[in-house]
């Protein structure tokens, strides 16, 4: 069974002071540290790259979730490893051959995961559940924080969970605690928020209810097998 991972996303962050802000969010209890990286090519934002993720490791030691939102994924993949990122998690959208670019991500020693648009069906990835060790469902478009949560995602979530019951399937965009259920019912495991943690009143709780809602909803998916 599937644990909780939250995961808050240093996009909602300060990145005036990143390293300070990834070690306030570990301290109050984030199991993962979302690393949203755009280029200006695959959505039209830009953030962060390898140098960037190489000096947090300096100061970190944290398990580092990198969301690849760039062209052309193979290119950056020994740069973030050496970076030393722990999990390169590039978009289904962006490449040719997912399944070669998992193992080049493996070999390269980082775990692999697939990302998926709204719009884009989960068919796309469903015969790498056994090679990919994540898969995010995107429920809001890729390029920007602060969206609305699109529910109409879920029911790829669910698909995706009924098919692959241990695989850690994470979800990103507008999650908050009006519904983090809807997520947690639907099969997800690894939740990313960031304005709902990073705004909040008590950031702990707030974290601490997410784990919380969804340990129970993935005890409950266990006991229906």
């Amino acid at each position: 069974m599937p644990i909780a991972k939250i995961s808050p996303s240093l996009l909602s962050g300060d990145f005036g002071i990143l390293a300070a802000e990834c070690k306030r969010m570990v301290s109050h209890g984030a199991d993962w540290l979302h690393m949203d990286v755009m280029d200006g090519h695959f959505v039209p934002n830009i953030t962060i790259g390898a140098p960037v993720i190489s000096c947090l490791t300096k100061h970190l030691d944290a398990f580092l979730d990198c969301h690849m939102m760039v062209s052309h994924p193979e290119k950056w993949v020994d740069d973030f490893a050496k970076a030393g990122a722990s999990l390169y998690c590039f978009h289904i959208e962006a490449t040719q051959d997912a399944s070669a670019l998992i193992d080049q991500i493996h070999a390269a020693g980082m775990k692999a995961g697939v990302a998926v648009k709204p719009k884009t069906p989960i068919s796309t990835v469903m015969d790498l559940g056994d090679k990919m060790d994540m898969c995010l469902v995107m429920t809001v478009e890729p390029g920007f924080g602060g969206q609305r949560f699109m529910a109409e995602c879920m029911p790829k979530v669910a698909e995706l969970r009924a098919r692959y019951p241990n695989l850690d399937i994470e979800v990103d965009g507008g999650i908050a605690r009006e519904n983090i259920d809807a997520a947690a019912q639907a099969g997800a495991n690894v939740i990313v928020a960031g304005t709902s943690i990073f705004k909040a009143d008590d950031i702990s709780g707030t974290i601490e209810s997410f784990r919380a809602t969804v340990n129970t909803q993935q005890e409950l998916l266990a006991n229906k097998k």
